[in-house]
This record gives C-alpha cells, structure tokens and sequence, in this order.
C-alpha cells in the first residue's frame, strides 16, 4: 500500500479538513489569530523560534493567553494552519509559518548576545514576546531533561498518561519528583551558561502549563520540546520514542562542542533511547542520569526497562531513587563541585 492510499494518510486529511472546519467558523465568530510563545535556543549565529497559533476571543490580555488554555481547553483550542508570523530579531525582520497544527519551529539567522533574550512575534497586528536561551560559543556541557516521572509524577497508567496531561490535570496537581529541582538548580550555578532542554512526548498544546509547573517548582527555565498527537501522513499516531531520538539528534548537530547530561528515568525507553545516542556520539554525553521509580510508578508505567546495555563504557551510567543520590554521584565525577558544607 502506497504512502497516498494509506489509512493513515486519508486520516492526516480528514484531520487537516476538520482543523479547517473548525478555523473558519471560528473566523466567523470573530475569533482572531494570535501567538502562544514558547521558550527558544540558539547559538550567536542562530535561533530556534517556538510557539503555536491559535484563534481566540479579541481582546484577550496578554498575561491571560496562555493560561485561559488549561487542560481539556488546550486541546481543543483552534489551531491555524500556514499563517504567517512576522518574527524580530534585533531590528531584522522574518516571515515563517506555522505548520498543521499551528506550531512554529524555525530557525532563523541571528547575531545575538549570549545569555537570556526575547524576539517579537507578531501576527495581524498583535505582538508578543518569545524568550530565547542564546548559548555562548565556549560552551562545552548541557542539560536534556526527560519530564514525566523525571521531573514530575502523575501517578496514572503511561497509557492514560498523555491523555490526563492534556485534558485534565493543571500544574497544581503534579507532583515534583524529591531533589530534581535542586539537582537542575545547582548543574547551573556550576555550569551558568548550560542550555536546559526539557524533552517530553506530550503534545505541544500543554507546554503553558509545563512551563508553568517547571517555574512553580523552581526549575530552571528552558525549552520545552514536545510534539503533535495524531495522524501523520505514514502512521496513526506519532511516535514519541522517534521524536526523541530525533530531539536528540538535532541537538548534536547543532551543538556539535557540547557534551550533555542525559536525565530520565528507567520506566521503559528512556535508557534505550539515550543508550543509543550515546553508542553514535560518545563525546557528545557527559553521562547518563537514571532517576529509580517506585515500585508504584513501575508498574503504572508499565515496567522497567530492564537488560539495557551500558555500552559504551566510557560514558557513566547513573541511578538514583531521587535527585539527592543523583546529586552525589554526579560530585563524584566531577560535574558538580563537592558540597563544602
């Protein structure tokens, strides 16, 4: 069966029809296009821009965008397709469009300065601001970041779990996993200039409320990269393991001097995703962080992963039942100073 007469792509049709349906009858309701921001990186040559186009009510504060899409409403919020975003970057101005569903990822050529910033995104008229991480030249040692059950408990079957982020829960009823904040808190006093990279395979329409537990729980800020939920043009769903591994892929080519510290937990893939990263670019991982789950946690999360090979041996393993054992080891090799107190 060829890839246009694929149940999977007549389905990527039908949704890309509903998304139309539903975004001109909301034109009609006089609803207006504007831009959610997300957190982007980049290098003092480039910036990666991220966010998400989505019609709403006019007259919408700006502080109120993001969270007025809690939950089961970031689901069905209205997503448009191929608009065009005007993006300033320090007086120079880019045109981009959001993809099918209303994301936009683009990287575009900059000159920055390295540390925190902001571009304008701007569309039919209406202006916010996208923080930017910009990494320094010299920067030799980052920070990916796996999220359920690395940095945050939902306690809830990983089947179910997608679907309770997205539609339910709010950042109030998530749990902090013990020590992970204080972990990622102190690789950055000792590594300032470190890019956070938080990797996750929930849907892009859930990063506000990410972002908003992450700084609730004291987290350090950085980019969130997620993914869509349904069909594409060869598959049903989209697969959240090639999404990370893809995830992981770019970073080493973009940032081919930095070596990063791989965190996740051993609830079924992350180990084997990261053990594969670590077999092709060796010198692109400091180490790999296994945060333990509970016994609990295993078993919603359908198990440990269980036998995963290790190699290569020189790239240390990790694992820890909370961010305290994890900080211990990682004092050991050097990678976070020794505690003087």
């Amino acid at each position: 069966m060829d890839r246009e007469s694929s149940p999977a792509h007549w389905l990527s049709r039908l949704e890309d029809r509903l998304h139309g349906m539903r975004q001109r009858r909301g034109l009609r309701r006089g609803l207006v296009p504007t831009v959610i921001p997300f957190t982007g990186y980049g290098t003092t040559d480039w910036v990666r821009v991220l966010g998400r186009v989505v019609l709403r009510k006019p007259g919408t504060p700006r502080t109120d965008r993001a969270s007025s899409f809690r939950g089961w409403r970031s689901f069905v919020s209205i997503p448009v397709s191929g608009a065009a975003v005007e993006v300033m970057i320090d007086g120079a101005s880019t045109t981009v469009r959001s993809d099918r569903g209303g994301v936009l990822d683009e990287a575009i050529p900059a000159h920055l300065t390295p540390g925190w910033t902001a571009v304008t995104l701007s569309i039919a008229g209406d202006e916010v601001e996208a923080p930017m991480f910009v990494v320094e030249d010299g920067v030799r040692f980052g920070i990916v970041s796996d999220v359920d059950d690395t940095v945050m408990v939902t306690t809830l079957p990983r089947p179910l779990l997608a679907a309770w982020n997205t539609f339910v829960v709010d950042e109030h009823a998530r749990r902090p996993v013990a020590g992970m904040a204080v972990l990622y808190t102190l690789l950055r006093q000792e590594h300032p200039g470190a890019p956070v990279i938080y990797l996750s395979t929930g849907a892009w329409n859930v990063v506000p409320t990410l972002s908003r537990f992450l700084g609730r729980n004291v987290y350090p800020r950085g980019a969130l990269l997620l993914t869509d939920w349904g069909p594409t043009h060869d598959r049903w769903f989209r697969n959240g393991q090639e999404h990370k591994a893809n995830s992981l892929e770019r970073l080493a080519r973009e940032f081919p001097g930095i070596s990063w510290l791989l965190i996740g937990d051993d609830g079924q893939h992350d180990e084997r995703i990261y053990r594969d990263f670590a077999a092709a670019h060796p010198n692109n991982v400091t180490a790999i962080a296994i945060r333990r789950l509970t016994p609990g946690e295993a078993v919603l999360a359908g198990g440990r992963a269980g036998g995963v090979d290790h190699r290569p041996d020189d790239v240390p393993w990790l694992y820890a039942d909370d961010g305290a054992g994890l900080i211990e080891q990682l004092r050991a090799l050097d990678v976070l100073a020794a505690d003087e107190g």
